[in-house]
């Protein structure tokens, strides 16, 4: 039996002394990682604040299968935030999750609603044809979480039925509405209020398609009301970094109504979210000293390199640049790239990685 189909549905338990510690480790680094922004030039709190919502954008969507161009992302980010950019976006739900992203960030205080949930859903779904927006799931066969192949399927999950979900939506907005911080029946515990809603939310899964990332919208909104602030981490990446973990976590969730042991994982989650944003503003502040320190050196080709290369934020350029990658982002010859290459070798801007019978490079930030 599922969460839904036990007696006790709806009436969580948990242990809640076990999380006052990390809840107090979570304001910590929250604080710290505020301390930080506040502390870097406009134009670095700006790279910092961008860097995080591109990372949101692309993480929550490889979660669910889902590439989207970082330039149409970074572009959309940018121009919603109101800043120019020269990119034309091509890609329709780079553009919907730009918006979304900013617009949840912008208005986190307010209460969440089913106008609002559609309006999130319109967002998520744009660019996407084949489904209908505006409306809850509704059709007769089971809503289930399978993998494996045709007639090998093993099924995780099986959600309440598609005319249970507005009966049951009503009543997580209730849910969400009474909890959240200065109401009457507020958890004081802003992790545990996250980790509920996130479950409680995927377990009715209420639209076709979207659920698990406008779950993970709602527990950072959760979050954002907690601190009374817009939040300074990327759930998604912390998940999308370990997926099997989340994927477990979640299906052993789905069959009790005793949270301590989701509460838990989710509560550490969120913690190494905010630990990466801390490592994100000391990647930008490495940045920043790496250009004033090289920009001079580098010609239009190599710095437009340069900078792709650490588009990634502190992950590295994946695979390393070598002379056809070169190419391919500046369009110049292969004696061209590799020219400029080891120029940029030998001013230590770059440093080489031998693999086998090819030669990859780094940029070198130290």
């Amino acid at each position: 039996m599922y969460n839904w189909q036990l007696k006790d549905w709806r009436h969580f338990q948990f242990h809640e002394n076990e999380f006052t510690a990390p809840a107090l480790s979570f304001m910590a680094l929250a604080g710290q990682s505020q301390g930080y922004v506040q502390s870097l030039s406009s134009t670095n709190q700006t790279e910092s604040i961008i860097t995080l919502l591109v990372k949101e954008a692309i993480k929550t969507s490889a979660i669910e299968g889902e590439a989207l161009n970082r330039e149409d992302v970074v572009s959309s980010i940018r121009k919603n935030l109101g800043y120019t950019t020269g990119h034309r976006v091509k890609d329709k739900r780079a553009e919907g999750i730009a918006i979304l992203l900013v617009r949840v960030r912008e208005d986190f205080e307010s209460d969440l609603t089913e106008t609002q949930l559609f309006e999130w859903y319109k967002l998520l779904m744009l660019g996407n044809n084949t489904i209908t927006v505006g409306e809850y799931r509704s059709h007769t066969e089971p809503m289930q979480v399978i993998s494996g192949a045709i007639g090998k399927e093993v099924i995780h999950f099986e959600a309440p039925s598609s005319a249970q979900v507005p009966a049951e939506m009503k009543m997580f907005f209730e849910w969400f509405n009474e909890t959240k911080p200065g109401s009457p029946k507020s958890i004081p515990n802003l992790l545990i209020r996250a980790a509920i809603a996130h479950l409680y939310f995927e377990t009715i899964h209420p639209f076709e398609d979207g659920n698990g990332r406008l779950g993970r919208i709602i527990a950072e909104k959760v979050l954002a009301q907690g601190l009374k602030r817009p939040i300074l981490m990327s759930l998604s990446t912390a998940i999308e970094a370990d997926k099997k973990s989340y994927y477990a976590a979640l299906k052993q969730a789905q069959r009790t109504n005793d949270l301590t042991e989701w509460i838990h994982y989710f509560s550490e989650t969120i913690l190494k979210a905010q630990q990466d944003f801390i490592n994100t503003i000391n990647f930008t502040l490495k940045k920043t000293t790496f250009f004033d320190k090289h920009k001079l050196q580098l010609n239009g080709a190599q710095l437009k390199v340069i900078n792709r290369m650490l588009e990634e934020g502190e992950e590295e350029f994946k695979g390393g640049m070598n002379a056809k990658k070169y190419q391919s982002i500046t369009q110049v010859s292969k004696a061209t790239a590799t020219r400029h290459l080891q120029d940029l070798v030998e001013k230590g801007i770059l440093v080489s990685q031998q693999g086998g019978r090819s030669t990859s490079y780094q940029v070198n930030l130290e």
